[in-house]
């Protein structure tokens, strides 16, 4: 390998650990505003119990209406029946509603994948980043981002990321779709497709005027654990 192969191959390496760190930075933080809303929720019941003693049923409302939004905020919205994969997504999805965008997310994968955690959620995070950037350039009540994933003749798993965007439709140079974003989100669409090729998987880009969509097919290698 020459100089510039190892520089490129220390520079993948580097975002990839970045990213993982960032990733994990986000679960726990969902994490710990969960644990934080469970503590307290003996508080809770208290408070709403001397409401009810006084009959103030209008402050019981008022209450309940507080609670209600600040539990949005760490509900796990997402139960794949996967764990890492339920821990990545709804800390992007959490992380996408702080950005006022707008997931629909319909994944079932009721097994275990044997696929490695760090390569499961480096093709999320990537994807879901992405999709997260390119939203942040609409107006808010355009912003919206689909991700399927499902487990097909319990051999594949299928994953799907759709995002309206900001511009027409990309051309393709030498067969890929050119990021417009700098190196690094450039460094994060080399690392998607070098976990897919890795695994003997299959990836398809598709543009089309306002929106742009990644498909992931990846064969489900036996769990020898």
């Amino acid at each position: 390998m020459g100089i510039l192969g190892k520089r490129a191959t220390k520079k993948i390496a580097a975002y990839q650990q970045e990213l993982i760190m960032t990733h994990y930075a986000e679960v726990e933080s969902m994490y710990k505003k969960m644990r934080g809303w469970r503590h307290d929720y003996r508080n809770h019941i208290q408070v709403m119990k001397s409401y009810a003693q006084n009959g103030n049923m209008d402050a019981i409302c008022r209450y309940l209406d507080e609670l209600d939004i600040d539990l949005k905020t760490v509900d796990t919205v997402i139960k794949t029946g996967n764990p890492i994969t339920d821990a990545i997504l709804n800390s992007k999805i959490t992380l996408a509603r702080d950005k006022k965008i707008k997931v629909k997310a319909d994944a079932n994968i009721p097994c275990v994948l044997g696929i490695s955690e760090l390569e499961l959620c480096s093709i999320i995070g990537n994807l879901f980043d992405n999709a997260i950037e390119a939203s942040l350039k609409l107006p808010e009540e355009k912003r919206l981002i689909r991700v399927y994933m499902e487990v097909k003749e319990s051999s594949q798993l299928y994953i799907c990321f759709t995002n309206f965007t900001a511009t027409p439709k990309l051309q393709k140079f030498m067969g890929r779709y050119k990021s417009t974003k700098g190196a690094d989100h450039g460094i994060g669409l080399v690392q998607i497709d070098r976990i897919v090729k890795r695994l003997s998987g299959y990836i398809k880009r598709n543009s089309e005027d306002g929106a742009f969509t990644t498909e992931v097919l990846l064969p489900i290698l036996e769990n020898k654990a």
